[in-house]
């Protein structure tokens, strides 16, 4: 009898950001997504530009996905959601059970607007200008009817709707939680999900204008995976992962964040830096982050830009005590007790 295989982590894309980015000396990386495999089943943290594909090149049958998580509803997190929803249901009309879509709710109030702005700007969709993830999908969903009517009434297939079930997370109550005024409170991790094989908790973490934005963690019998989402440096983030197998932690170069913007004046330009200090952490952060929190194993994803070479974010073995890995694309993580 095959023994069951390790549980670990397929970093299916590893770049931020919404851009497509250029392929360089390090190769061509693709929109952040990650997958954690527990046995047969795999499970999806976020889902962007690529994470399809990638899907497919990593042998993953997406009729083995038991649930999608949602760190932030910014665009290059949710870039495929809409293509896992129209093609994945081809893969899920046998399945009895819908694959679960857990993410943010609705904002509830739209962000400040930066001091830099000398005209208020128009928010788009004023009826509705912050939907959560229900929404969202369910939005996307109706966008594509055209196409998802001719296939539900002609070929008889099911319903995204059927094949997918979304819902947007539920806050603990009395936490102090508040979209503008108090995003990221002091607060202990909460479970969002539990199965046979994993149980997954959530924290809010700090990337402001977000909100909310949440970092996850897999426990499983066999060793745990934490994934900061997009935050800066925060104890939330280092309260979820204590004591963790595996931290995944987002990274930016800060440098180069001055190379594009540090001698421009519009005001444009002088929002965007000034979005990046405050939303995003350092490589020397991201490994001060995993040494509080006692993490075993390091490793960055999320880079920005996606096409700096490596030795950009190798500084962060400099500071970090564990082993310290710099995935790719496709790269697999061993997590569990045989790694």
């Amino acid at each position: 009898m095959a023994s069951r295989p390790t549980p670990h982590v397929v970093t299916l894309g590893t770049a931020g950001g919404p851009r497509w980015w250029a392929p360089a000396d390090t190769g061509e990386r693709t929109g952040i997504a990650t997958a954690i495999v527990v046995g047969d089943a795999f499970y999806l943290v976020d889902c962007g530009q690529g994470a399809g594909r990638r899907m497919a090149q990593a042998g993953l049958d997406i009729a083995n996905l038991r649930g999608l998580f949602i760190t932030h509803l910014h665009s290059d997190h949710v870039y495929d959601l809409a293509g896992l929803g129209i093609f994945g249901l081809y893969a899920l009309q046998d399945r009895a059970d819908a694959v679960r879509i857990i993410g943010p709710g609705n904002r509830g109030e739209l962000p400040p607007v930066s001091s830099r702005a000398v005209v208020v700007p128009s928010p788009l969709a004023p009826g509705n200008p912050t939907p959560g993830t229900r929404e969202m999908f369910e939005a996307l969903m109706a966008a594509h009817a055209t196409d998802l009517n001719d296939r539900i009434l002609d070929s008889l297939k099911p319903s995204p709707l059927e094949a997918f079930r979304a819902e947007d997370i539920e806050l603990p109550a009395g936490i102090g939680y508040h979209p503008n005024d108090n995003p990221t409170p002091e607060m202990a991790p909460f479970e969002v999900y539990r199965d046979e094989l994993v149980t997954v908790t959530a924290i809010l973490v700090e990337h402001p204008p977000v909100a909310p934005a949440f970092a996850f963690r897999f426990d499983t019998e066999e060793g745990s995976v934490t994934i900061s989402g997009d935050t800066c440096f925060t104890q939330n983030l280092v309260t979820l992962a204590e004591g963790t197998d595996l931290l995944l932690h987002e990274a930016i170069d800060f440098d180069w964040v001055e190379q594009l913007y540090g001698d421009k004046t519009d005001d444009a330009s002088r929002a965007a830096r000034d979005h990046h200090y405050k939303s995003h952490t350092s490589v020397r952060d991201a490994a001060k982050a995993a040494e509080a929190a006692g993490a075993r194993q390091l490793a960055l994803h999320h880079l920005v830009p996606g096409h700096a070479p490596s030795r950009v974010w190798e500084e962060a073995a400099e500071h970090f005590s564990g082993r310290f890995l710099l995935p790719r694309d496709l790269d697999i993580i061993p997590f569990g007790s045989q790694r």
